[in-house]
């Protein structure tokens, strides 16, 4: 928990690291040269990503335990933590994507909706030319409802049970699922296995969030009722197993409409959202992060006092 406070001070006070020195970053980059060179291969495609996939994450969590022992061992406990919490960070981002949220709505707010466009083309996979306000506005609350499960829940899930290379694991999935997940004919089968990896990862996660987000609405002031109905009823109408969750959550919560044109429509009995209602999702997503961390804290005391005996 110490470690994970540290964290959050770092994404608070300075946001994402520079990219030179960002691990996510560095293991993207890496992943895009080899989706490059295997892009080529022509058989045993599935297989070459199972393979690629795993030896990386093997790698990786056996890299992370091993600068964390030998920091420690160096620095001690105090730069154990620090060390500990600073690439944690690099797991998750709360800042940031308020950060990346902002210039969208300054651009609605000024009626600029090709300024609009490319920002929200920065944070989502579909094409954004031809969205009006209320479309952008309903790409950009999807994004941030997503994020809240793969940007922020889960990561933090893995390290409370996992530890900083449970966290650092889960972000390489996730990142190995953004660049080779995609369903064209180049990494339909390359990016299979990973696809999947990511799906698995964020099961429980997301529905863990859609549950959190309940109580963030009614917290926050919003229809927690509806959020419990649109929740209930919609959240598999989403071609993700996971999406579906913390988008419907958020869509009853806020009383709008979520809308991609040609996958799903979420709460068609309202209308899509305006410029607003992205704060209001941003404000959601900063409350389920609050419970699902205070709640863990919580946790982690009652068991500490159980160990010990003194409940």
């Amino acid at each position: 928990m110490l470690m994970l406070i540290i964290a959050l001070i770092f994404d608070l006070l300075f946001g994402e690291p520079p990219e030179t020195i960002h691990p996510t970053v560095m293991v993207g980059r890496i992943i895009e040269r080899f989706d490059s060179l295997l892009r080529k291969v022509k058989t045993c495609k599935k297989m070459v990503g199972f393979l690629l996939t795993s030896i990386t994450l093997i790698l990786i969590a056996y890299l992370t335990s091993t600068i964390l022992e030998t920091v420690k061992g160096v620095l001690g406990q105090a730069g154990y933590l620090i060390v500990g919490g600073f690439i944690l960070k690099t797991t998750f981002a709360v800042k940031s994507m308020e950060l990346h949220v902002n210039p969208i709505v300054e651009a609605l707010e000024a009626g600029d909706i090709q300024a609009a466009r490319r920002s929200l083309s920065k944070i989502v996979r579909r094409d954004t030319e031809q969205l009006d306000e209320g479309l952008c506005s309903s790409a950009t609350i999807e994004s941030i409802a997503e994020s809240t499960v793969d940007g922020i829940i889960s990561p933090i899930f893995y390290h409370l049970l996992l530890g900083v290379p449970g966290a650092v694991v889960f972000r390489v999935i996730n990142t190995f699922d953004s660049i080779v997940g995609y369903k064209d004919k180049e990494h339909i089968e390359l990016g299979w296995f990973p696809a999947k990896a990511d799906t698995v990862a964020n099961y429980l996660p997301a529905r863990l969030t859609g549950l959190i987000m309940v109580i963030a609405s009614a917290i926050v002031g919003f229809d927690w009722r509806n959020c419990v109905k649109t929740l209930l009823s919609e959240h598999g109408k989403t071609e993700s197993l996971n999406a579906g969750w913390p988008m419907s959550a958020m869509a009853g919560s806020l009383k709008v409409q979520l809308w991609k044109i040609g996958s799903y429509k979420l709460a068609e009995e309202f209308d899509l959202p305006k410029r607003k209602d992205i704060g209001s999702a941003i404000k959601m997503m900063k409350a389920t992060t609050i419970i699902f961390i205070t709640g863990a804290f919580v946790k982690l005391i009652l068991i500490f006092f159980l160990i010990r005996g003194e409940i």
